[in-house]
């Protein structure tokens, strides 16, 4: 272990630039300065697409803030995380989590665990059959939304909660989109998916599943029946190997593999399989292949070009025959480079496949049935970013199947001046497409991302919508465009929210019920960094983790087990716990214990919720700054008075 960055100091050796003097000064032990009480967005919020109040629900999760009346817990904080988000179960488990990333615990030790207690509580509301909000009251207006993946359903979501009509035209017939015909299902559990769909449908959403839009219904019909559309078509379509020789029948792109398996369609494999591409939907590719494994010599029919490609189906019989299948995964670049989760590369290489990186694909070799026999590649190295062949060293790699995983575009067929050119849909402020009154979008059509990406796009695209089908403007969208805490709503349902003020003057507002006195809402503008906060409150805590099926190359054959088991309750609670609430009031007491005034107090107890644990006599403070230095959340800074 690293003891130099687990030792907290405020102050390194050598640091002699004063801070600003009109920001943080003391003669004396005074200043004219006091306290006031600055609310921060959390680096993990910051970081999530979707904008989750990650803080907010950890909050439930440990008991600092306690649900009305005998309300479980866990339903609280499934409320809370269904207000940015409605698939906590499945995100819990597939999400790469760029909320940890950000988690200021990694200052001391390791992140907090967000998607194991994610993970938990979105388990238990399916288990305990809770619903999501109802419906706002009917506004008259109609949504037509194109696509039932996780930004359609999304999208679905935030509207119905608006009171919009919304029915979702869905090509396939079940809903899901990437989630069901792009991830394997050893990843999203199919029972897990079904249930939070379902959530949504309930919520009085009209669905038309095997009806694609342009082909089925046309666009005119379309934008005749409904007050806006929202586009949510993914980007369902992978796009071919770039070199000659790709259009062989045995060159198949990622997503029409992926979609082949998780229909029940691809049973096995024959001979090497060849992935090309470094990103999330290769590591699926391979990890698949090696779970399905080979089959030698299957029946022309039973070919998997043919499965994959012409929609037919495997002899379920010869699923006895499987071996363990070749799988290569080639990569121009360091696979050290690769978009994909450095778990999911870790994984593969675990369960089987080889990795073979800083290899460009030349050409695809076929034979004289016009079948890909091998792929021509060359080695190349990288220098300050570029790529740089090693000409003359060129070779062959034999293969019988070779799967593209370079990129995705969207099928446009019937709306073909949607079209960028890139094959995606561009996007407005508000998610509106540009040029396209009356239509907004979001997801992977925008460019293909991470699920909760999708649910964030969904989320402003939603914002927009109801904007322009009641005629107004769209608000301008904050700094930090996130769902966050807000202090007044939590007043409010908790019946302490302010009295109504009749507008004359006043005197001592700080005892005023008609104001929140002594609080600045910077959240909008502001994360919560880790240079705000006192670190050396926290002591070393170890991470929580889930326990991981250490699957090996021999046992990944037919192994279609959930790799993660989820925490226990206890385990989760005491994760939470882990949370330094940065950027709000921890209740730790370390301002009331350490001012040397006796000028911080705790509010009455019929007055506490979170956000107001304590406040100030300023009558007894002098302005020592104390309680802005031990304040370890960062929720402290001196400034009333200025």
């Amino acid at each position: 272990m690293d003891t130099k960055t687990l030792t907290y100091r405020r102050y390194e050796d050598g640091d002699t630039e004063h801070v600003p003097w009109d920001r943080d000064f003391v003669h004396g032990g005074e200043s004219y300065k006091c306290p006031t009480y600055v609310h921060r967005t959390p680096p993990c919020q910051g970081s999530c697409p979707s904008g989750h109040d990650i803080r907010g629900w950890l909050s439930i999760v440990r008991g600092l803030d306690k649900p009305a009346g005998d309300e479980p817990w866990q339903s609280y904080a499934f409320r809370r995380m269904a207000e940015a988000n409605p698939f906590p179960a499945i995100m819990g488990r597939v999400c790469p989590a760029p909320c940890q990333d950000g988690c200021n615990r990694s200052e001391i030790e390791e992140y907090v665990g967000i998607n194991s207690i994610e993970q938990y509580v979105g388990d238990w509301a399916i288990e305990h059959g809770l619903k999501l909000p109802e419906a706002g009251p009917d506004t008259g207006k109609k949504v037509a939304i194109v696509g039932g993946g996780p930004a359609g359903l999304a999208a679905a979501f935030f509207l119905r909660r608006r009171g919009h009509a919304c029915t979702i035209f869905e090509a396939y017939d079940g809903l899901g989109g990437m989630m069901r015909y792009g991830i394997p299902g050893y990843r999203v559990p199919r029972d897990v998916l079904d249930a939070e769909i379902i959530r949504i449908v309930d919520m009085g959403v009209d669905v038309r599943t095997n009806t694609k839009v342009g082909v089925d219904i046309s666009l005119a019909d379309m934008e005749r029946d409904f007050d806006a559309v929202f586009w949510g078509i993914g980007a369902s379509v992978g796009k071919p190997l770039p070199v000659d020789g790709a259009e062989a029948p045995n060159c198949v792109d990622g997503i029409a593999f992926l979609k082949a398996f998780n229909d029940g369609r691809l049973m096995h494999l024959s001979g090497r399989v060849l992935v090309i591409g470094g990103g999330d939907t290769a590591m699926d590719v391979a990890a698949v292949a090696r779970r399905i494994g080979k089959v030698d010599d299957p029946s022309k029919e039973h070919s998997p070009e043919i499965v994959i490609m012409d929609q037919t189906t495997q002899d379920a019989a010869s699923v006895a025959r499987r071996q363990g299948a070749d799988v290569w995964i080639v990569y121009r670049r360091p696979i050290s480079k690769a978009p994909a989760t450095k778990h999911e590369i870790e994984s593969v290489i675990r369960e089987g496949v080889e990795i073979h990186e800083g290899l460009a694909p030349l050409e695809v070799i076929r034979g004289e049935d016009g079948m890909a026999k091998a792929l021509k590649v060359m080695p190349v190295d990288w220098v300050e970013g570029k790529m740089v062949p090693r000409e003359g060293e060129e070779f062959e790699i034999d293969c019988a199947l070779i799967v593209s995983a370079t990129g995705q575009a969207g099928d446009f067929t019937g709306f073909e001046d949607f079209n960028n050119g890139r094959g995606l849909i561009e996007a407005g402020k508000v998610y509106n497409v540009p040029d396209k009154d009356g239509h907004f979008v979001g997801g992977d059509i925008i460019y293909p991302h991470l699920l909760t990406t999708a649910i964030g796009h969904a989320s402003i695209a939603a914002e927009g919508i109801n904007s322009y089908v009641n005629g107004e403007e769209p608000a301008a969208r904050p700094k930090i465009d996130s769902h966050r805490f807000n202090l007044l709503e939590e007043l409010r349902s908790h019946d302490l929210g302010p009295v109504e003020y009749d507008h004359k003057a006043s005197w001592g507002t700080d005892q005023s019920k008609f104001a929140v006195h002594n609080f600045e809402d910077r959240s909008f503008t502001e994360l919560a960094s880790h240079d705000q906060l006192f670190l050396g409150h926290f002591e070393y805590q170890s991470m929580h983790k889930r326990q991981e099926a250490e699957i090996t190359a021999d046992e990944v054959l037919n192994n279609f087990h959930e790799r993660f088991t989820g925490l226990p309750e206890e385990a989760v609670v005491e994760e939470a716990d882990r949370c330094m609430s940065c950027g709000l009031c921890l209740e730790c007491d370390n301002c009331i214990i350490y001012c040397p005034q006796d000028a911080v107090y705790k509010v009455k107890a019929d007055q506490h919720i979170m956000g107001r644990y304590v406040e100030t006599d300023y009558g007894k403070c002098i302005g020592c700054h104390i309680c802005m230095d031990v304040c370890p959340s960062g929720y402290i800074q001196m400034g009333l008075g200025e």
